[in-house]
């Protein structure tokens, strides 16, 4: 319970949008995908994943292998194969439908205008072939239609059927309430349980119907008989009240208007919808709460909102070592620039500040937990810019030659403007060039040296200066006679 009360208190709201965004992405795959064939294989890919998953946590590293390379593999042959499926689920009217509605669900259609008109081309001996499709695409499945745009009426299918109509031979598919396409060639039925007098359009309703969720309605012209098929099956439809509940039935609208049935349906997406935070929370916990890698970082701390009245004189550390630890997905695709370390200097005074470093200087991507840190803490001294102006002293070193002396030194500048805290130039008198050998100096002559400048904190003024011109005059030394021999 402690460790549940934990992991709660870490939680971000960016984390609880992080999750409910993702959720609902999952839950309106459920609902775009839940009436095709490319959804039974979506779940069967997302089991061998938790399979792969589980294999990997018990070190099956075989097994754990070779699920992965099957997982990668079906997800390329799921996009290959159900390629159709998959761009009618995506396809959609406008952004409403594809954010809350179904693609996939039927529009209404006019039952009743539809029976009473196959009726009547029974009657008068006219053949037709209608293609009713379900949830599965049938694009592999027919061949040589016509697109066609038409609002279905008796009319329009009597003219479509019409005998010296050029697509009076092949079938019309009716979505909703149109006639989306003419002329379009069905495969034929190779069964040869069925009646010697079903003819060709008998036999491609039938041929479809077996290899498709599709309903099929064929009228015969010799018999005027009205003959459904779908699902395997195909018998003739005595009455229209027949007729028009297996069209019903099969578009669905006899279920929207039971209650129960509708019940049934948002009890189903509700089960769906907790079911997929549920999954979404799960694999959320596995990526930032796993803590099976440790890392750990040198971080430059960055210094911010430094008052402009205050420059920073000196630091105790530039860098800070952090221990961290988080699942292994997480740190392994972390990058070094994605933790900083910050100090805030908006309350900094003038000297020195004591800051300790804790988990709200330091910025890391969720999912990952700090161990330690060291430095602890980090002093900062600060203090008041100004600027001074120094002399510049040349540091000889080394013995000249004895029969030389240097007679006359000019350092070019003389002095130079250092800018630092005003407290630290305080105690700044001299700068002082690097040292000057004078063991190879036999004649007057020039040279140039830089300036040693330190704290780091101290900068020039002109940075021209950071290297000085020295002139010497060297004069040999006189030798001094001894006393007279006596």
């Amino acid at each position: 319970m402690r460790s549940i009360l934990l992991i709660l208190s870490t939680i971000r709201w960016q984390d609880v949008v992080d999750i409910l965004i993702n959720s609902y992405i999952l839950f309106r795959v459920y609902v775009l995908f839940r009436h095709t064939n490319a959804f039974r294989i979506l779940a069967g890919i997302a089991s061998l994943w938790v399979i792969q998953e589980l294999a990997a946590s018990l070190g099956l590293i075989l097994t754990s292998w070779a699920l992965q390379a099957i997982t990668a593999a079906a997800a390329i042959i799921i996009i290959v194969v159900f390629r159709n499926e998959i761009r009618t689920a995506l396809q959609a009217r406008n952004l409403k439908n594809f954010l809350w509605g179904s693609p996939l669900e039927e529009k209404s259609s006019p039952v009743t205008v539809l029976v009473d008109t196959f009726f009547q081309m029974g009657k008068k001996r006219m053949g037709a072939l209608v293609v009713f499709p379900g949830k599965e695409d049938l694009r592999e499945l027919i061949h040589g239609g016509i697109p066609w745009d038409g609002r279905v009426s008796q009319e329009m299918l009597m003219s479509i059927f019409w005998p010296k109509n050029p697509v009076h031979d092949g079938a019309a598919i009716v979505e909703g309430n149109k006639v989306t396409e003419v002329g379009v060639l069905l495969p034929l039925s190779q069964r040869t349980d069925l009646p010697t007098f079903y003819g060709t359009r008998h036999r491609a309703a039938a041929g479809l119907a077996e290899r498709s969720d599709a309903l099929v309605v064929a009228v015969s012209e010799e018999r005027g008989r009205v003959t459904a098929a779908k699902d395997g099956w195909i018998k003739p439809m005595a009455q229209p009240e027949e007729l028009a509940n297996i069209l019903e039935n099969h578009m669905g609208m006899d279920h929207r208007r039971d209650p129960e049935y509708r019940k049934k349906e948002m009890t189903k997406l509700g089960i769906a919808g907790v079911l997929s935070l549920f999954i979404i929370t799960a694999i959320w916990l596995g990526f930032t709460r796993g803590r099976d890698t440790l890392m750990e970082l040198n971080v430059p701390v960055e210094f911010v909102n430094r008052p402009a009245q205050l420059q920073i004189l000196e630091t105790s550390a530039n860098k800070v070592h952090l221990q961290f630890h988080g699942s292994s997905a997480i740190v392994k695709s972390l990058r070094p620039e994605q933790i900083t370390v910050r100090i805030n200097l908006a309350k900094a005074v003038e000297g020195l500040n004591v800051y300790p470093i804790t988990k709200e200087n330091i910025q890391m991507p969720p999912g990952l937990f700090l161990n330690s840190v060291n430095p602890a803490t980090l002093e900062v001294t600060l203090d008041v810019p100004a600027t001074k102006i120094v002399p510049v002293q040349v540091d000889w070193v080394g013995k000249l030659p004895d029969n030389v002396v240097i007679t006359d030194v000019q350092v070019i500048p003389s002095e130079v403007q250092v800018v630092g805290g005003k407290t630290l130039l305080a105690g700044i008198h001299t700068l002082y060039t690097t040292p000057v050998r004078v063991d190879t100096i036999v004649e007057s002559g020039s040279l140039t040296a830089p300036l040693i400048i330190t704290p780091a904190s101290l900068k020039l003024a002109d940075p021209s200066h950071e290297r000085v011109e020295i002139r010497f005059t060297v004069a040999k030394r006189s030798e001094k006679k001894g006393p007279p021999e006596g």
